[in-house]
């Protein structure tokens, strides 16, 4: 094999570890935003009475 092949198939093999690099990068900060989200609707929706009394009556 020569210089220049193998010059060329390490260059696409750097492009294409780059490019899953970004695409991770971009699922991560996606997934983090999502989980953000996810704790602001789950503390928006506790009620803080509930579970505090018994009605033993009933």
């Amino acid at each position: 094999m020569d210089i220049a092949a193998m010059s060329v198939i390490m260059s696409q093999a750097q492009v294409k570890q780059e490019a899953s690099i970004k695409v991770l990068d971009q699922a991560m900060e996606q997934a983090e935003g999502q989980s953000a989200d996810m704790m602001k609707m789950l503390e928006q929706s506790m009620q803080p009475h509930l579970g505090t009394a018994i009605d033993v009556k009933g």
